[in-house]
């Protein structure tokens, strides 16, 4: 895991090294270890390593190939490495390291950009071939790890993080007022590749492009979940608990210490349990018995409002594991916003990300420079409470009337909810969809919508008209399209930024086994039906962590993750710094915001509901990232 800055010049520009100097190194707590530069005619490589993965000098990147024909910077861990170095060695090539880049840069050597539907791992890359006088570059199947583009006049740059660009000295910085629009608005984020920055882009997931030394560029998806077709899988629940279980394993190769991010919930459990049991095994063989293994280190967030103790207590018996807790005062949270924005270079979904950054802070003072975390199962698995909706709706659309009756009785007795209202507000659902095929019922609701916008009165016309306009098309409540969105639009892209930029703050490598492209694939070819039953969401990963995890864990419906209090202290304790940003000289020149209208949410210390509360969070840092970010 690590930075990488590119530069093209265009128009005879020869690549800079002073540029690309500045980019690295704007982007050097992402590789503390090491550092290079690649220079040849117009295009340029900067580098910033995180040694994780053979620690010598052999790893060090820009790393050249031996007849300097092809030379690569790559972030990232490709997690079968040692099974397609095997493969590779067949076929003639040699290897110097024991890298996972050199093997990634020998896998394109050999089958060329097919080489990406061989690699398990999360990764963004660029190569330089020579031979055909092109950049190649891909960025993983789900984006989990981030690149960044420019097209500018003078240059392509590209880059881990958006500051990288942004300290080039090639980019004016510009507001995309767009992407704040629909923040301010709709608390919408990483939806698109589009940044709040006008000019610079991600690449997508899944996406693979080809840049031209003349300046021209092609772009293409070489993976999709929209190619995975539902199956009958009789025995899905057990393949599943295997598969995980393999992808822990696999995300256990590593050459320095690998800990773990901690809940009482399904998803950090199912995990640590399976690195107990996985943890003397390594590069498929088992380690010297007579070394002890050094401790499993588990970071745990602690707020006092959302007590799991007793879950991870019975998780910390089965593993051994041993806890390093961590909690928040309102100020100390209030105060790391800053140092989070400036890491994050957009702004965040609500305060949970900061109590986040602050665990991989408390793994790197442990000397922990892996961690492995539970990012993508509730989207892929059916998680969040909302699922239960287009579960039930998924069921009615189908005819299974009974079946959707008998689970919403189950699930409002559990919730102490109201069956026959929960029944009813479905049946208007399917009603309201069914008019949302329509065209001009659409054109009349994005009508409407914008009415509700202009009357709320916490922002001006002048932010309101910077929404997009056009019809975004009719889009189904199908369970397995939600997920299918959940994974591809939101919230999962927006997570995985939070997830990566929080732990290369700190110089920490995360891995995600549930987003090993095995488990996402067949996950997503089991029928909906299996993914939700009665009071139980991601009901497969239940059964199949049967006897594998604590049952208290397993057998328990809430979902907590890594909440905090934030809503509550916004209206209280921190009403005051908050006020101070919303009557700032600065937020009241911006001329977007009826500022009065905001204020009066905070008068009187009343009682604000989480929404409105997390909505003036959202206006707050939106200003402060602007200050960071500008100045």
């Amino acid at each position: 895991m690590c930075g990488l800055a590119v530069m093209v010049g265009l128009g005879g520009r020869q690549a800079d090294a002073g540029v690309l100097k500045r980019m690295s190194d704007s982007i050097a707590h992402r590789g503390p270890d090491d550092s290079g530069l690649y220079l040849h005619q117009q295009v340029g490589f900067g580098f910033r390593r995180l040694a994780i993965l053979d620690l010598s000098p052999t790893g060090h990147q820009p790393m050249c190939s031996e007849d300097g024909e092809f030379v690569i910077v790559f972030n990232g861990e490709i997690y079968n490495y040692i099974e397609l170095r095997e493969e590779l060695r067949a076929a003639g090539h040699c290897f110097r390291s024991t890298s996972d880049t050199e093997v990634l840069l020998a896998a394109y050597r050999q089958w060329g950009p097919e080489c990406l539907s061989r690699l398990n791992g999360m990764w963004a890359f660029v190569i330089h071939d020579r031979r055909r006088g092109v950049l190649f570059g891909a960025r993983d199947r789900f984006g989990v790890k981030p690149l960044f583009v420019h097209h500018g006049k003078d240059a392509w740059l590209l880059a881990s993080e958006a500051k990288a660009i942004l300290a080039s000295g090639l980019y004016v910085r510009e507001t995309n007022w767009q992407v704040a629009a629909d923040f301010l608005l709709h608390g919408k984020l990483d939806e698109t590749p589009a940044t709040f920055y006008a000019g610079i882009e991600q690449v997508p997931p899944g996406c693979a492009f080809e840049i031209r030394l003349d300046g021209t560029s092609r772009q293409w998806t070489y993976w999709s979940l929209s190619d995975i077709e539902p199956e009958p899988l009789p025995d899905a629940e057990e393949a599943i608990a295997e598969l995980l279980e393999g992808a822990v394993r696999l995300r256990l190769r590593s050459d320095v210490p690998v800990g773990v991010c901690l809940s009482g919930g399904l998803d950090s459990t199912a995990i640590i349990c399976a690195m107990a049991r996985n943890r003397g095994v390594r590069d498929g063989g088992v380690r010297d018995g007579r070394q002890a293994a050094p401790p499993l280190l588990a970071f745990c967030y602690h707020d006092a409002a959302f007590d799991e103790r007793a879950f991870i207590a019975d998780t910390l018996s089965q593993t051994g594991a041993q806890l390093q807790r961590i909690s928040l005062t309102p100020q100390g949270m209030w105060e790391s916003l800053a140092e989070v924005l400036r890491f994050q270079d957009e702004p965040i979904v609500s305060g949970a990300p900061i109590a986040g950054f602050h665990l991989m802070k408390l793994a790197a003072s442990n000397g922990v420079k892996v961690v492995l975390n539970g990012q993508g199962s509730d989207e892929v698995f059916a998680g969040y409470s909302s699922y239960f909706h287009d579960h039930w709706y998924t069921l009615l659309r189908s005819a299974r009337v009974a079946r959707a009756w008998h689970e919403m009785r189950a699930y409002a007795a559990e919730r102490r909810a109201n069956a026959g209202q929960l029944f009813l507000y479905q049946l208007a659902r399917l009603f309201h969809h069914q008019l949302r095929r329509l065209r001009p019922y659409r054109s009349v609701a994005r009508t409407r919508r914008w009415r509700r916008l202009k009357e709320k009165r916490w922002f001006t016309p002048s932010l309101i008209d910077r929404l997009d306009t056009n019809d975004p098309g009719y889009e189904e409540p199908h369970l397995n399209a939600v997920l299918r969105r959940s994974v591809e639009r939101a919230p999962l892209p927006h997570y995985l930024r939070l997830e990566d930029r929080n732990s290369m703050a700190h110089g920490v490598e995360a891995r995600l086994p549930f987003m090993d492209y095995r488990l996402v694939s067949l996950a997503f070819q089991v029928a909906a039906d299996r993914k939700i039953q009665g009071v139980w969401n991601k009901a497969l990963l239940r059964r199949g962590l049967r006897g594998r995890i604590p049952d208290s864990v397993r057998d328990r419906a809430e979902k907590m993750g890594f909440p905090t209090s934030l809503h509550i202290w916004l209206t209280s304790v921190l009403a005051e710094p908050l006020r101070d940003i919303l009557t700032s000289r600065a937020a009241r020149e911006r001329g977007i915001y009826n500022v009065q209208e905001m204020l009066s949410v905070l008068q009187n210390n009343h009682r604000v509901e989480p929404e409105t509360a997390l909505r003036l969070f959202h206006v707050a840092e939106f200003e402060l990232w602007d200050s960071i970010h500008r100045g």
